[in-house]
């Protein structure tokens, strides 16, 4: 993809292009890579969606703006906006990385996305990178509001089991197995009191962490 079709997207004029190049250069490129970009720019995301939602959501208390927060940026959804930004093609990889499929790992995808936020700040400062965040996340704001504010089964597990005073569960993978860039994880739940040992699957060990705790919560609550 070009990258002038990238930056259109992002809303946002480099007007240091290395900075961009950097940000879309994976470590198995070689140096400079986005590693210190993404360390920015996962700090801004959390500061700038902290603020929005802040001011969306006058009336939520703190434990659920932390959720909110939480589930805006982690992997998952940062994955959707890299793919939403066709940003695999941009990625500049090592040749081992982008045979073994890297331009699509989700893990590689999402580092870009808080490494680009990073450069648009260095680039433009604070209003730019602000400006950015709020450009791709406007769709998924206005997806939170038609609908109730979830938890996660991980989250809804523990505050179970804290609400009992019981002590909270472990997880641990059991097989991860495929492609670097199609991999498929088994992940085991298990929680002392009550003895209980549930399993999970999915494209990455997150995902399989919250399948096996959905299922350790349905079953302690039938």
């Amino acid at each position: 993809m070009a990258l002038s079709t990238l930056t259109a997207a992002l809303g946002h004029s480099f007007a240091d292009r290395a900075l961009l190049q950097t940000a879309l250069t994976h470590r198995s490129f070689g140096v400079p890579n986005n590693e210190r970009l993404e360390f920015i720019g996962d700090g801004l995301l959390n500061c700038v969606i902290a603020i929005a939602l802040f001011r969306r959501y006058p009336d939520l208390a703190e434990g659920e703006l932390s959720r909110m927060r939480a589930n805006l940026v982690r992997q998952d959804t940062l994955h959707q906006l890299a793919v939403s930004l066709n940003l695999g093609g941009s990625l500049r990889l090592g040749e081992g990385e982008l045979k073994s499929g890297g331009n699509q790992r989700p893990s590689i995808l999402a580092d870009a996305v808080e490494a680009l936020i990073g450069a648009v700040f260095l680039d433009g400062g604070f209003e730019a990178a602000q400006s950015v965040i709020a450009r791709l996340y406007l769709p998924l704001f206005d997806e939170m509001r038609s609908g109730p504010v979830t938890k996660d089964a991980k989250t809804s597990l523990q505050e179970w089991l804290q609400g009992r005073k019981k002590p909270l569960p472990r997880y641990h993978v059991i097989e991860a197995s495929g492609a670097a860039h199609e991999q498929r994880f088994e992940v085991a739940c298990e929680i002392e009191n009550p003895a209980l040992r549930t399993t999970g699957q999915g494209s990455s060990r997150r995902l399989a962490e919250q399948a096996a705790a959905d299922r350790a919560l349905k079953a302690l609550k039938a």
